[in-house]
């Protein structure tokens, strides 16, 4: 009796076809001329945090291979068993690298807590051989208003006009989107790293003009001379006053000025709202929580930061519209962990302290 096995019979792919429904009936879709970024997003990824704790999680994914397996009943359990790559999985958009496309799709995940991937052609049996992605910005799915997305959406639109749904693969974070789920503590960090930018742009010393004799000046007059003096003291360090002007520099101390503490700890509130521990950003922990060498790094990164995506990633491509039944795609995190331990050792290192000469006698 010929057993069975999930592993495939031949090597060779078959044919793909490319049509409409390449597209999902979208004229838009590989448009780039019509891809937007959100306002949201743009202001979101100025706050350093964001944007480091972004490039990490998003460098990590980018750079892992797509694996997939079987799992065979041996001995009264189950094993997991390696199968060959399928064409898609090291270019899964042919026109651009897996590096870009799927460090997109995180990062749509991280900041809208959704992506999209649009099939592009098809192989003989019907299962997608090529994808393209589109920004989540650009999708309104009328169905579901979210911010919370509660299931794979039946009415997605990309601009304005309907995709078909069987086209189209959507990707839902377990985590709430970050500009919805961290509006709140983005706008204080934009508001602080606004102040701190005024007062860097200001080179004259905060203080007051104070008339001291004469007609009182309107408050009209007053804006004026304030303009004319702070204008004056830009383009030149020595100023002029007469005796009806005295100027007061403030005494306030520039660090207030710069609410030093209050960014620092929003570079902590960053890290949470992130979810990636605060030292991988260089925020300040509280907790004394370093890690000791590259790998614990990695796995940090891993464990508290990447792997609720990873997974998300992992489970929607191993979807039954994606992949054949009995057959699981897997991100290779053991390729990006092993790599720690192989860093060649750095030819620029200091020297060993020379060892003092011990005279022996004969």
């Amino acid at each position: 009796m010929a057993g069975f096995s999930l592993k495939r019979t031949s090597n060779v792919q078959p044919q793909a076809h490319i049509g409409a429904a390449g597209a999902a009936g979208d004229p838009y879709v590989g448009n780039f001329m019509t891809y937007t970024v959100d306002f949201n997003r743009s202001q979101a990824i100025q706050v350093p945090t964001i944007s480091r704790a972004r490039d990490l999680i998003c460098g990590m994914i980018g750079c892992l291979p797509i694996r997939q397996y079987a799992k065979q009943w041996v001995n009264d359990e189950y094993e997991d068993m390696d199968l060959p790559d399928d064409t898609w999985f090291q270019q899964p958009d042919p026109n651009v690298t897996r590096n870009f496309i799927m460090s997109w799709t995180t990062d749509d995940l991280i900041f809208y807590g959704r992506a999209f991937w649009v099939v592009t052609s098809r192989f003989g049996n019907g299962f997608p051989a090529t994808f393209t992605w589109i920004p989540a910005s650009n999708i309104q799915t009328r169905d579901q208003a979210g911010p919370i997305w509660f299931g794979v959406s039946k009415e997605v639109y990309f601009n304005g006009t309907k995709l078909n749904p069987n086209d189209v693969i959507q990707f839902l974070s377990p985590i709430q989107g970050l500009l919805t789920m961290g509006a709140r503590a983005l706008r204080t960090n934009i508001n602080l790293d606004t102040s701190a930018e005024r007062f860097a742009k200001n080179q004259t010393p905060a203080g007051v003009l104070k008339q001291t004799e004469g007609e009182p000046l309107s408050a009209e007059e007053l804006s004026e001379l304030a303009a004319a003096f702070a204008a004056a003291r830009n383009s030149n360090a020595i100023a002029a006053l007469n005796q009806y002007v005295d100027w007061k520099e403030s005494y306030m101390d520039p660090s207030k000025l710069q609410l030093t503490e209050a960014r620092t700890y929003q570079a902590l509130e960053m890290a949470r709202v992130a979810n990636i521990p605060p030292y991988l950003v260089g925020a300040p922990s509280g907790s004394g929580m370093t890690y000791q060498n590259a790998l614990q790094a990695r796995q940090d990164l891993y464990l508290f930061g990447a792997k609720p995506y990873i997974d998300c990633i992992e489970q929607t491509l191993s979807m039954n519209n994606v992949t054949p039944r009995g057959r699981f795609i897997y991100l290779d995190v053991e390729y990006y962990l092993e790599e720690a331990n192989n860093v060649p050792e750095s030819d620029n290192a200091a020297p060993a302290p020379a060892q003092p000469e011990t005279e022996t006698e004969d």
